[in-house]
């Protein structure tokens, strides 16, 4: 029998440590095998398998520097550090509040990267002037630009903020949608418009949109246009054919910044239509001031089912499953 111990401070940071009925021990033990006890203001660890009880170790440390720091836990949080843990990763979890926040809510929620590769996608935003950021849902990579967006608008380093998606049809037609064209591509526009509003507040959004600092717009819009002091960003760009593509990038004006966001397991184009973006990330590789980031299963911030959902696909198709349409 191999036991850790860990000394904690006050029983508030044990609760929270420990959380709702102690759901995160619970799902560390099962993790690692171990059980785990409090017992004379310390955290006992104790197991049969020595590296597995150092890992639990190393997890519920983690989890208390994260308390430390003001970050609340939860279920991701508890996730993510085990798969840390369990892949050898040098880095801790406490090491993703290093750079702060990105920005505030409406409602004062403070916004940060929840995964070493939300990090360095923000970082690769920051440093480059296209940044192609590449991955499975949920793993925040709309959620998470548009944050960038908002911030860089209220610190005046660009004038306005543009966000575009390709309206393209998956299985409903546009034409048997009710309204106008605008009517019929807000569905399509609409996690634009619920980021906007979580950042903004409704009220200060549509002040924005009507004084023309903010625009939402689907992608045909930006054709003819040079976009100068923006910060531009393409969603679900694996819909864009390879024409829609260039033309988007050849928008960039003089002191803009663009992402471009997308996941090419989820292509909706035609049967014998190429997606632009699997096109452009072998086309723009090696070109200066432009960054790929290509996100995992690992990064996926929502539920974990999510994650369970988007391995048994991998799986399957790894297994010579059928393939979706590219």
């Amino acid at each position: 029998m191999t036991e850790r111990r860990i000394t904690i401070e006050g029983a508030e940071n044990a609760s929270d440590l420990f959380g709702n009925y102690d759901s995160n021990m619970r799902a560390i033990e099962n993790e690692f095998g171990v059980s785990v006890a409090v017992r004379g203001g310390e955290i006992r660890i104790s197991g049969e398998n020595e590296e597995n009880t150092e890992k639990a170790f190393r997890v519920i440390r983690d989890l208390s520097d994260l308390l430390r720091r003001g970050q609340p836990l939860d279920e991701q949080n508890v996730r993510y550090c085990m798969s840390m843990v369990n892949d050898g990763e040098r880095d801790t979890i406490g090491s993703l509040t290093d750079g702060g926040c990105i920005c505030i809510t409406s409602r004062g929620k403070a916004i940060r990267p929840k995964t070493l590769g939300q990090k360095k996608y923000c970082e690769l935003i920051d440093k480059n002037t296209i940044t192609i950021g590449i991955g499975p849902a949920g793993t925040g990579k709309t959620y998470l630009a548009v944050a960038m967006a908002v911030t860089a608008f209220k610190a005046q380093k660009v004038t306005k903020i543009i966000l575009t998606r390709p309206a393209v049809e998956a299985g409903e037609k546009l034409g048997f949608l009710p309204g106008d064209l605008q009517q019929k591509v807000d569905p399509y526009l609409r996690p634009l418009y619920d980021a906007l509003f979580d950042m903004l507040g409704a009220e200060t959004y549509q002040k924005y949109l009507e004084k023309g600092s903010i625009e939402v717009a689907p992608l045909a819009y930006m054709r003819g246009r040079t976009l100068d002091d923006s910060f531009i960003i393409l969603d679900e760009a694996q819909n864009t054919t390879n024409e829609q593509m260039k033309m988007f990038l050849t928008r960039l004006g003089f002191n803009s910044k663009m992402v471009i966001t997308g996941d090419i397991t989820q292509i909706d184009l035609p049967e014998g239509k190429t997606s632009g973006l699997r096109q452009v990330l072998r086309i723009l590789k090696n070109v200066d001031d432009i960054a790929q980031m290509r996100f995992t299963e690992k990064d996926v911030v929502r539920h974990k089912l999510v994650q369970d959902i988007i391995k048994a696909y991998e799986k399957y198709e790894e297994a010579g499953g059928s393939k979706w349409k590219k």
